[in-house]
């Protein structure tokens, strides 16, 4: 028997792309809450000088029980989450008996860092003002990733000692 484990955990942060869709399942009564959401990614190319975005990848994320009840009170379309959960894709045929697979994320915890400020019931954004737009580095003077300011001490931001 073999002493390798393996994991299935993902951590997602990205921008709703609409309104959890409730259902309860009719034999169980349990509540399931469905939404997409929106990861995107980009870098710095020294070439162009500019930012360079990569395709957006959507995600449908599934949120069960105590978790989808949650979900339906406090997630909107446009507010930027954290979703913790495992990877699980499913078999399923269409009416024709055609095979299809879906790659779902399966949230076992859903945070809510920005509100829609557009949303009503959101309230706007904890952080006020405009998103900041990826092209608007200054210029990066020949490095490989976008510059960001030093922290308190002069430090370089995000390098950080690991606490674990």
């Amino acid at each position: 028997m073999s002493q390798v484990r393996s994991l299935n955990r993902v951590i997602l942060v990205g921008r709703v792309g609409r309104d959890p869709e409730i259902t309860v399942m009719p034999k169980s009564g349990q509540q399931k809450a469905k939404f997409s959401m929106a990861t995107d990614e980009g870098y710095w190319d020294k070439n162009s000088n500019a930012w360079k975005d990569l395709p957006t990848e959507w995600h449908t994320i599934i949120a069960w029980g105590p978790q989808a009840q949650k979900t339906e009170r406090s997630v909107h379309k446009g507010d930027v989450l954290i979703v913790e959960g495992s990877i699980r894709t499913r078999k399923w045929q269409d009416k024709n008996g055609q095979d299809h697979w879906t790659t779902e994320i399966q949230a076992a915890s859903i945070i809510v860092l920005e509100r829609n400020k557009n949303n009503p019931a959101g309230g706007g954004s904890s952080y006020g003002g405009e998103r900041p737009r990826r092209d608007s580095f200054p210029e990066a003077e020949g490095q490989g990733t976008p510059p960001f300011p030093g922290g308190p001490d002069g430090e370089e931001a995000g390098f950080e000692e690991d606490p674990f």
